[in-house]
Protein backbone atom coordinates (compact mmCIF):
# COMPACT_ATOMS: atom_id res chain seq x y z
CA UNK A 1 0.00 0.00 0.00
CA UNK A 2 0.95 3.53 -0.31
CA UNK A 3 2.01 6.43 2.07
CA UNK A 4 -1.31 7.76 2.94
CA UNK A 5 -1.41 11.22 2.92
CA UNK A 6 -3.58 12.82 6.32
CA UNK A 7 -5.18 15.76 5.96
CA UNK A 8 -6.53 16.28 9.41
CA UNK A 9 -5.79 14.47 12.93
CA UNK A 10 -8.73 13.86 15.64
CA UNK A 11 -7.04 12.85 19.04
CA UNK A 12 -9.60 11.25 21.14
CA UNK A 13 -7.44 9.39 23.37
CA UNK A 14 -9.09 9.31 27.28
CA UNK A 15 -13.08 9.47 25.85
CA UNK A 16 -15.15 6.67 26.01
CA UNK A 17 -18.38 5.67 24.23
CA UNK A 18 -19.88 8.22 22.20
CA UNK A 19 -17.84 10.54 22.55
CA UNK A 20 -14.85 9.50 19.57
CA UNK A 21 -17.77 8.80 17.13
CA UNK A 22 -19.84 12.00 18.07
CA UNK A 23 -16.23 14.29 17.51
CA UNK A 24 -15.76 11.96 14.43
CA UNK A 25 -18.87 12.73 12.58
CA UNK A 26 -18.44 16.21 13.70
CA UNK A 27 -15.05 16.82 12.40
CA UNK A 28 -15.50 14.85 8.86
CA UNK A 29 -18.74 17.06 8.28
CA UNK A 30 -15.97 19.81 7.50
CA UNK A 31 -13.80 18.00 5.20
CA UNK A 32 -13.67 17.85 2.18
CA UNK A 33 -14.48 15.09 0.13
CA UNK A 34 -11.19 12.69 -0.36
CA UNK A 35 -9.57 14.24 2.44
CA UNK A 36 -7.88 11.78 4.73
CA UNK A 37 -8.28 11.78 8.95
CA UNK A 38 -6.22 10.25 11.16
CA UNK A 39 -8.12 9.26 14.08
CA UNK A 40 -5.82 8.46 17.38
CA UNK A 41 -8.24 6.36 20.02
CA UNK A 42 -8.06 3.93 22.96
CA UNK A 43 -11.86 3.18 23.99
CA UNK A 44 -12.25 -0.68 22.75
CA UNK A 45 -15.21 0.29 21.37
CA UNK A 46 -14.07 2.31 18.64
CA UNK A 47 -13.06 -0.90 16.87
CA UNK A 48 -16.50 -1.77 16.36
CA UNK A 49 -17.92 1.88 15.87
CA UNK A 50 -15.66 3.49 13.84
CA UNK A 51 -15.09 0.70 11.10
CA UNK A 52 -19.54 0.53 11.26
CA UNK A 53 -19.89 3.97 11.20
CA UNK A 54 -17.43 4.44 8.04
CA UNK A 55 -19.74 1.92 6.25
CA UNK A 56 -23.08 4.02 7.54
CA UNK A 57 -21.85 6.99 6.36
CA UNK A 58 -20.29 6.06 2.95
CA UNK A 59 -16.67 6.99 3.90
CA UNK A 60 -14.09 4.65 3.28
CA UNK A 61 -11.65 3.23 6.00
CA UNK A 62 -8.18 2.69 4.59
CA UNK A 63 -6.18 0.99 7.58
CA UNK A 64 -6.57 0.74 10.97
CA UNK A 65 -4.08 -0.20 13.49
CA UNK A 66 -5.31 -2.06 16.36
CA UNK A 67 -2.39 -3.73 17.71
CA UNK A 68 -1.24 -1.33 20.59
CA UNK A 69 -3.21 1.90 21.61
CA UNK A 70 -3.52 4.10 20.75
CA UNK A 71 -5.51 3.00 18.00
CA UNK A 72 -5.27 4.70 14.72
CA UNK A 73 -7.42 4.56 11.81
CA UNK A 74 -7.04 6.64 8.49
CA UNK A 75 -10.83 7.50 7.12
CA UNK A 76 -11.38 8.85 3.38
CA UNK A 77 -14.15 11.21 3.49
CA UNK A 78 -16.85 9.60 1.23
CA UNK A 79 -19.75 12.46 -0.17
Amino acid sequence: MTDIIVTQTLNTIGLRCPEPIMLLRKKIRHMQEGETLLILADDPATTRDIPSFCQFMDHNLLKSDLENTPFKYWIKKGK
